[in-house]
């Protein structure tokens, strides 16, 4: 396969293609998602940079049950947080790169 103005041109395209992904990656930062757990009695929010944003947890929960299980609730949707977080981040870098599977990128 040739490539039109051969492998300098090739590098441009894809330093060009990496300056965009870097960009979305950190439009990303402040896009958030939010998950989750003990019928939304928690809820977590997190952003596009695998950061968690913010933790809800609804009073009466902490009245009715015992700590343990207030803790795994958060746990559970911390993670479902930063998992729904790194799936929007490989889309959104999917779109960038035209569907191209770049290692590295994400």
């Amino acid at each position: 396969m040739k490539f039109r103005g051969g492998m300098s041109e090739l590098m441009r395209q894809a330093s060009r293609l990496q300056r965009k992904v870097e960009k979305r990656k950190a439009e990303l930062k402040e896009e958030t998602v939010e998950a989750s757990a003990g019928n939304e009695q928690v809820t977590v929010v997190a952003n596009g940079g695998g950061d968690l944003v913010s933790v809800t947890i609804a009073p009466e929960l902490l009245q009715q049950e015992d700590l343990s299980m207030v803790q795994d609730l958060i746990v559970g949707a911390a993670n479902a947080a930063l998992q729904k977080s790194r799936e929007m981040v490989e889309e959104e870098v999917e779109k960038a790169t035209g569907g191209m599977k770049v290692p590295g990128l994400v």
